[in-house]
């Protein structure tokens, strides 16, 4: 295990070198896997979405309705009414987190186990968390919230700024490393069949799950800051 893990680890993360004055500019895997996520969705979204019509929908037309309305349901209760607004932008993170977590299934590393990749996401999590309470309570009762329930602790929930996207984070890379590292260490014993049987467990369902948590911790921390 210690040798998968420094295999995972310590390789080399770069997909292209591009030279640059003195040095170069890095290209890293994570980063087109991340442009090639997005760039499949993209063509995905256009491709489903084309000759779309008010009237006679076509049964293409209607799927897509349908998935449109339940994710935008799952993620809006979530949230509660009070945060609705958000539900689009948590269900474009599900989607963006569970595609990027699938990309194992083609031999690609996920762009998730990069931990750069897992900062941004919570990173921009917490901002909009942040931004969703700024923008409910104003100015002066979004400072006044660091010091409830009284002001002794007023410390403790600023740090708590810091620790949410650490713990965003931490998590879905913790786990979607566990999964890689689990997956090398079954192909080592048992090189055929098995591995692709626990590919579709660990780069599916197991993805779909990661994916879930992080929108749904997320969706309860904006859910609280506008309370």
């Amino acid at each position: 295990m210690k040798d998968v893990l420094n295999e995972l680890l310590m390789e080399d993360k770069t997909f292209l070198r591009i030279p640059f004055g003195d040095g170069t500019i890095d290209i890293f895997k994570s980063v087109v896997i991340t442009w090639g996520v997005t760039v499949f969705l993209l063509i995905l979204m256009l491709f489903l979405t084309r000759d779309f019509r008010v009237h006679n929908i076509s049964k293409r037309q209607a799927a897509v309705e349908s998935f449109v309305i339940w994710i935008r349901n799952m993620t809006g209760d979530m949230l509660g009414e009070e945060a609705i607004k958000y539900a689009d932008y948590m269900a474009t993170v599900l989607i963006f987190i569970t595609f990027s977590n699938m990309v194992g299934l083609f031999g690609f590393t996920p762009a998730t186990m990069d931990l750069n990749v897992t900062i941004a996401l919570a990173v921009m999590s917490i901002i909009l968390v942040e931004a969703a309470g700024f923008r409910k309570k104003g100015v002066k009762n979004w400072f006044k919230g660091f010091a409830q329930p009284m002001a002794v602790i007023a410390p403790m929930n600023v740090l708590e700024i810091v620790i949410k996207p650490l713990s965003l984070c931490m998590r879905l890379f913790g786990n979607v490393l566990g999964a890689t590292v689990i997956m090398e260490l079954i192909k080592c014993v048992l090189p055929f069949i098995l591995p692709a049987l626990f590919s579709v467990y660990f780069d599916i369902f197991d993805g779909a799950i990661q994916a879930y948590v992080f929108v749904f911790l997320t969706s309860l921390y904006i859910k609280e800051a506008v309370e």
